[in-house]
This record gives structure tokens, sequence and C-alpha cells, in this order.
């Protein structure tokens, strides 16, 4: 039997597809994390005396502090994920190191699935929601890599599973 991909898949299940959220997610660990070679580099801006020694000792342990501070959003985006399966839908969210969340949907619940782009930075960046009707509720992917590509290879994923989502039941009133 091949390897596990995640923790929790079950022995006959398959991974048919997995990705991630869009890269913009960091943005505030980058922002962040540029702060380091910038304070990193002020004792030599102040006193330029200290010589080049200085200044570039400290671009380095202000680059290494930058990475220290932009890790934790590294590390929140790497291991979130969203796992299609034959079987279920599965979002994993990291948030920080100790803590981690995970939804887990039967392919069969899913009724209807659709995307939207809104505002210039999704537009000129290319990312989006994802929304996921089931009987429960909505579920919302925010801040997916090109999301129409995403949902329509979602719902080939359906479609080669022979899963037809259901039509929404009209509403009695």
């Amino acid at each position: 039997m091949p390897d596990k991909y995640f923790e929790d898949q079950l022995d006959d299940e398959e991974v048919l597809y997995v990705f991630r959220k869009h890269p913009i997610v960091m943005r505030k660990g980058l922002i962040l994390g540029m702060f380091g070679p910038l304070i990193g580099v002020l004792p030599a801006t102040f006193k330029p005396e200290l010589g080049f020694g200085w200044f570039f000792g400290g671009l380095l342990l202000g680059c290494v502090l930058g990475l220290i501070l932009y890790f934790p959003s590294w590390l929140s985006w790497y291991f979130s994920v969203i796992v299609v399966t034959n079987q279920r839908f599965i979002q994993i969210h990291q948030k920080g190191f100790f803590s981690r969340s995970v939804s887990d949907l039967t392919l069969n619940h899913i009724q209807s699935m659709n995307y939207k782009i809104e505002g210039l930075e999704e537009t000129l960046l290319g990312f989006g929601t994802i929304v996921i009707q089931t009987y429960m509720g909505d579920v919302e992917l925010h801040h997916v890599h090109h999301p129409a590509k995403t949902q329509k290879k979602i719902q080939a994923i359906l479609r080669d599973e022979h899963i037809e989502p259901e039509q929404l039941a009209p509403n009695p009133k």
C-alpha cells in the first residue's frame, strides 16, 4: 500500500487534488520580516564611524531576524492545505505552531459550487473565494489561487467519481 498523504487518510482513499491558498496570505509576515534588515543596519546608520563591518554584520543579523519574524506566516501557509480525495473534501488550516483545524466533508454532500473574485487586488493577483453549498450550510475557501480553474478541477473530480450535486430544494414558504 502506498504511503498516506495526510494523517487521517483512510486505507481505501485516493488523493486526487491538493492545493493551497494564494501566497498573498503571507503578506503580513513578509512586511513584519522586512523590519529585520532595517533594524539590523540602524546602528551603522546613526554612527557611521563604526564602519562597513558593523553595517554588513548588522544587515546579516537583520536578515536572520527578518526570517525568524516571517517564518510563522510561511508555516501557516505551507501546512494549510485543501485535499480532495475520491471520498472526501478536507480543509486543513494551520494557525501558528500548535493550532490546527480540520474540516471534513463527504463529496456527496456538495450541492453546488460557485466562485467570486471581488476587487482590484483579487483581479490583478488572480485569487478569489470558492463557495461550496452543502446541506448544513456554506463552506467558504478564501484566497484560492485561480478560483475558476480550481472549481473546474473539483467539478471534474465530482463527475469522474459519478457524484452529481443535487439541486437545492425550493423554500417552502
